[in-house]
């Protein structure tokens, strides 16, 4: 049976928690909105809750039986708002705490990944107290000349850059500092990319992403109709299972649970790299959990229904 038919009657009054104070507030209100909707038309009762707006401890007050996460970003997918329903003895949907701190920090999810011999870009990490601009050549020759800037602790693409010379790092790592005071330099992958859902145990199809941007930057996620989705991605049914057990074994190292998705690339010679785990993808109606589940015969509806289950996570969450 699925986990819709088992469970919508007990998830009793869920509060979809939206909005936040992120740099991607805008997205968790639409992903927000439209898992109301959905609950809301699966017969549940629903209501919103944007924690910016409102003290938390009003979920008690409201009664709520359990909490839907739709907070991305800073706030929402860290860990923090996790241990503060923790607190306050409420269920919520996702990953526990300890999954959601390392997942948001791009450098330590890199470096758990390659503890355990998950293959990841090669990168270079600089500091706003010490960055040196005079440094920018020597770092691009070390990662192969071209370079992706991220924010080490950001999500949706804000903030990022591919640079192609030492005059635009500097440019680019100087832009990530109003975001971050931590910055990834991460080696570009000439490659096609892919990303990869996980709902439980559940791998998702994979969709490869194509895109006219420079990368598959904010606009090309949430703006630009010129993004192309592919899914089935194009893989062989032997590398579609590779890249399916490679995203399930990054998303196990990282302690994560409940569902996420996994970004990845493969270069020109077939070889996969993983790239970031969001614990909280967008579920807007440009997202990609949508559309691979939809692939895999899942609604939406029952698709916000299959995330909402994840509430009921046995024991204690990491």
């Amino acid at each position: 049976m699925t986990p819709q038919a088992v469970q919508i009657d007990k998830f009793g009054k869920v509060a979809v928690l939206m909005g936040g104070t992120s740099a991607e507030r805008e997205v968790s209100l639409s992903s927000g909105q439209a898992c109301l909707q959905a609950l809301l038309a699966k017969g549940v009762e629903a209501i919103p809750f944007d924690p910016s707006t409102r003290p938390l401890h009003e979920l008690v007050d409201l009664k709520v039986d359990r909490a839907l996460i739709m907070l991305h970003g800073r706030g929402g997918e860290d860990g923090t708002i996790q241990g503060a329903l923790e607190y306050l003895g409420l269920p919520y949907t996702g990953c526990g705490v300890l999954g959601s701190a390392i997942a948001m920090d791009k450098i330590h999810t890199k470096q758990i990944w390659q503890s355990v011999g998950i293959s990841t870009a090669k990168y270079r990490i600089v500091t706003q107290s010490t960055f040196d601009a005079g440094s920018c050549s020597a770092i691009m020759d070390e990662l192969g000349g071209i370079v992706m800037v991220k924010p080490a602790r950001e999500g949706s693409s804000i903030g990022m850059a591919k640079v192609n010379c030492a005059k635009t790092l500097a440019t680019a790592v100087s832009t990530a500092f109003r975001y971050d005071s931590l910055v990834l330099l991460e080696q570009y992958i000439v490659g096609k990319e892919y990303t990869v859902g996980i709902i439980k145990d559940r791998v998702l199809p994979s969709i490869r992403m194509s895109t006219p941007h420079t990368f598959y930057d904010y606009a090309a996620k949430y703006e630009d109709s010129t993004t192309q989705y592919f899914c089935p991605s194009g893989l062989s049914d032997e590398e579609e299972k590779q890249l399916r057990s490679l995203c399930l074994d990054a998303f196990n190292a990282l302690s994560a649970s409940g569902w996420g998705r996994i970004d990845a690339m493969r270069d020109e010679q077939g070889r996969f790299y993983l790239l970031e785990l969001n614990t909280i993808p967008g579920m807007t109606a440009t997202s990609l959990i949508p559309k691979a589940a939809k692939v895999d015969g899942v609604a939406f509806e029952d698709l916000v229904c299959e995330i909402v289950a994840t509430s009921f996570a046995p024991g204690v969450r990491v």
